[in-house]
């Protein structure tokens, strides 16, 4: 009799293939769930391959335009970056996978969820945590002897190694671009990218699965968006990774200049520290919390002036910015201008510095009635 139904976030590799199998000598009935965030798969092999090991029903679920939409639009808004590096490619993509597989749990009435992620990474949290913020009564199954050849393992569990030039799928080694740059246009309305125009081939994207695609595309090609770190794990240890993200670093780029250009100074200070509290959250896994919904909602609150253009230059590893332009810039020309004077006076700038010098000078007044005392 079987133990109950069982919905596998199956990839096809041998880690959630594995999985399956072991789920089946415990007893339990599996579906396979394979979803389609962009990666290169053959998943008709894949949905083979999971039917021979003895799954019960495979869905392949096709997911980019959502991912795209509902949770790397997000990200772009907030800027969010883990630990000033990584663009959180990996574990933006965990809960909208994770979500599709409650639905499918839901609807098929399984008692259990599973993934193959490892039990000293961060995946297992971000899956399991979307989980059970989702589907509350839902159970995991996992299998705690399985072991995975990550990015982060082998080889790179020495930080002094390098990378193997062959580990990079996405991007091209910088050294073997091309030697002439791509010249972009991007359209933002609300801190959200809706346009990317290339000047010289004066082709244009506007949906958002085919703009992020198409700077995937030009990043690749130009070697942009790699990195090598050491990142602390929310379970407490540090690790290396190599992350590839060439269309989320053009974005950042164009997304930092456009909200600089756009928004109040101490609005963007608290929206800052907003976006490093989103990344934290977004990594360890809590997108489906309150704290993060609240969080979620002041960015967007944000955004509501963060429109126009900018103009970049991708070359050679590297994003340039040329220019940019907005109908809500809050850039005054003739105001910042050392040829016209405007409506500043420059004389107000006197009282304002003495009002801030007060407190430098009482401080070097403590610090010199200190050092009479010594």
């Amino acid at each position: 009799m079987s133990k109950g139904l069982v919905v596998l976030a199956y990839s096809g590799g041998l880690d959630t293939s594995c999985i399956l199998l072991w789920l089946k000598e415990q007893g339990y009935d599996v579906i396979a769930f394979l979803a389609n965030i962009g990666q290169d798969e053959d998943f008709d092999a894949a949905q083979k391959k999971a039917e021979k090991l003895g799954a019960k029903k495979v869905f392949i679920e096709d997911l980019r335009s959502e991912f795209v939409q509902e949770f790397i639009w997000p990200a772009v808004q907030a800027n969010a970056v883990y630990e000033d590096r990584y663009l959180l490619g990996t574990s933006i993509a965990r809960p909208c996978i994770a979500r599709r597989q409650v639905q499918i749990a839901r609807q098929e009435r399984a008692q259990y969820v599973s993934h193959g992620a490892t039990g000293k990474g961060n995946d297992q949290v971000r899956f399991e945590l979307t989980c059970y913020a989702l589907y509350p009564q839902v159970q995991v199954r996992s299998d705690p002897s399985e072991t995975h050849h990550l990015y982060e393992s082998g080889i790179l569990e020495n930080p002094k190694n390098h990378a193997p030039s062959d580990l990079y799928q996405m991007t091209k080694n910088p050294e073997d671009s091309p030697s002439e740059p791509d010249v972009l246009e991007i359209d933002f309305a609300k801190g959200v990218p809706v346009r990317v125009t290339h000047v010289k081939e004066g082709t244009s994207k506007d949906t958002p699965l085919e703009l992020f695609c198409y700077l995937n595309e030009i990043g690749g090609k130009h070697g942009v968006g790699r990195i090598d770190i050491v990142e602390n794990r929310f379970i407490g240890m540090k690790s290396r990774g190599i992350y590839e993200t060439p269309g989320g670093t053009i974005l950042l780029h164009a997304h930092l200049d456009i909200e600089t250009f756009t928004m109040d100074r101490e609005v963007r200070k608290i929206k800052q520290s907003l976006g490093i509290k989103f990344s934290e959250l977004i990594y360890n896994g809590f997108w489906y919390s309150p704290e993060c919904e609240f969080v979620r909602h002041c960015i967007d609150k944000s955004q509501e002036n963060v429109e126009g253009r900018v103009q970049l230059s991708v070359f050679k590893g590297q994003v340039y910015i040329l220019g940019r332009e907005s109908p809500k810039s809050l850039y005054n020309e003739e105001l910042v201008s050392m040829d016209v004077q405007g409506d500043y006076d420059p004389c107000d700038a006197s009282g304002f510095i003495k009002i801030n010098a007060v407190r430098l000078r009482e401080h070097n007044r403590l610090q010199g009635a200190a050092q009479k005392t010594l």
